[in-house]
């Protein structure tokens, strides 16, 4: 059974992929503590070779990237063993193994992987290139077995059988050499973002089109004339900015292409964890042969800091009456804060209800708890005494989000104190980008002394 990637990554647009391997196995749940499971991961999961052209000598090799990890930490898993099958590929494509693979025959080696990590890792790289005569549309398959020695009772782990899909086909290949990720830098400063594209496939491209989906903190210097902008996002604000370039360049089988003048990001004041986008397309509308490699995401983080403040709030009423409090969230900057990638909240805010209340009405980025903050099972959102309130996915810089409650009191309790929290998104690990912690509290009092 193959399983194909279940990660959940926000796009900023269509063409924009990250480099990656992909887990193939059985469905993955999470590992008890007496158990673990072996996996393989294989990158890409589905191969598509350039076909050999009449006259054009061999076809270029494709990486085929293969790894194995384990669930459990608790376990240490050594004498990590894939065996791989290329018998399917016979008159469809060759293989050339790498020297951590040993042949065990004319179609299988055994590949070698001494330290099994817990994470996806590839270090077993296949040399993968179309067989002469091989004709457009052929398809073949690589296969996989894995077994690994276990600390665990039992002392072995085997995988579920997987497999690559390997098809061959005729058009460009271009394959984007992105820039490395950048760390460490000071707001304001200018960082160079260097790229190249290569065509790795056996027809040329009739020209490149180039994406860029670039985040607010950083301000793109040497964009060619052909390049548009587009912001993006809702509001007076925007988080991302498109950029959309179409050059006319053709980039032979074999060639690289590079933008025409030096490109780079100056970072803002307000920068904190900044991306950019990177994608290319084959121009004309023709489809690229093998488009995993056509994407790629720039990290760029500059040493900033937001200060993430809440307030609560005072409300004096008499019993049956209705008072609006005010739960408030403030970015004191200086940097605006944006998890654009995985699309969670930046913080949330956990509202206690001051006794003798009742909330009637609540925001809808608001999630009913208990007392103790376990899940509110009542079917109804109202009534509950706690909530649980999700921000945004970004905020700016000095942005304020109000969360209006809806208060009912029933019984008059002098100075009645509801609490207000700043908390993560999720878990319990303090927002790495707040210094200051004394202003994550706040209270709700309901008629004060």
């Amino acid at each position: 059974m193959k399983k194909s990637s279940t990660g959940h990554i926000v796009r900023f647009g269509a063409c924009v992929a990250a480099a990656g391997l992909v887990t193939v196995g059985m469905t993955a749940t999470p590992a008890l503590a007496d158990s673990d499971q072996l996996w393989i991961a294989a990158n890409p999961y589905e191969l598509v070779l350039p076909r050999v052209v009449e006259g054009g000598g061999q076809a270029p090799a494709t990486t085929l990237t293969l790894g194995l990890s384990h669930d459990n930490p608790a376990y240490r898993v050594t004498d990590g063993r894939l065996t791989v099958d290329i018998s399917g590929l016979a008159g469809i494509a060759e293989v050339t193994w790498p020297e951590n693979c040993a042949p065990a025959g004319t179609t299988t080696a055994v590949c070698s992987v001494p330290e099994v990590p817990t994470t996806n890792a590839g270090p077993v790289k296949l040399q993968v290139r179309a067989a002469a005569g091989a004709a457009d549309g052929a398809t073949g398959r690589v296969s996989y077995q894995a077994k690994a020695t276990t600390t665990a009772e039992g002392g072995e782990l085997v995988a579920a059988e997987n497999w690559t899909d390997v098809k061959i086909a005729s058009g460009p290949d271009l394959v984007l050499d992105p820039p490395a990720p950048v760390s460490d830098v000071v707001p304001g400063s200018t960082v160079p973002v260097r790229f190249s594209v290569a065509n790795h496939g056996n027809q040329p491209a009739d020209g490149i089109r180039v994406d860029l989906y670039v985040t607010r903190g950083l301000e793109l210097h040497g964009l060619a004339p052909q390049c548009t902008a587009t912001p993006i996002g809702e509001g007076t604000i925007k988080p991302v900015t498109r950029y959309e370039c179409a050059f006319d360049d053709v980039v032979a089988p074999g060639g690289t292409f590079t933008l025409p003048a030096p490109l780079s990001a100056k970072t803002a004041p307000y920068a904190l964890a900044e991306r950019i986008d990177l994608g290319v397309q084959p121009g004309g509308g023709v489809e690229d042969i093998q488009p995993e490699g056509n994407g790629a995401v720039v990290g760029i983080t500059a040493t900033n800091t937001a200060d993430f403040a809440v307030h609560g709030a005072k409300a004096t009423a008499q019993a049956g009456q209705t008072v609006t409090v005010p739960v408030t969230f403030r970015n004191r900057g200086p940097a605006w804060v944006a998890n654009l990638g995985s699309g969670d909240p930046v913080a949330a805010v956990d509202v206690t209800v001051p006794r003798g209340a009742t909330a009637t009405a609540v925001p809808d980025a608001c999630e009913p708890r208990t007392a103790d903050g376990g899940w509110w099972e009542s079917g109804v959102r109202t009534g509950a005494p706690r909530y649980l309130c999700q921000l945004p996915m970004w905020v700016a810089e000095r942005q304020t989000v109000t969360f209006p409650f809806e208060l009912r009191i029933d019984t008059v309790v002098t100075g009645a104190k509801g609490a207000v929290l700043l908390k993560p998104p999720y878990g319990d690990t303090p927002l790495p980008f707040d210094p200051n912690r004394s202003n994550d509290r706040a209270k709700l009092v309901l008629n004060p002394a």
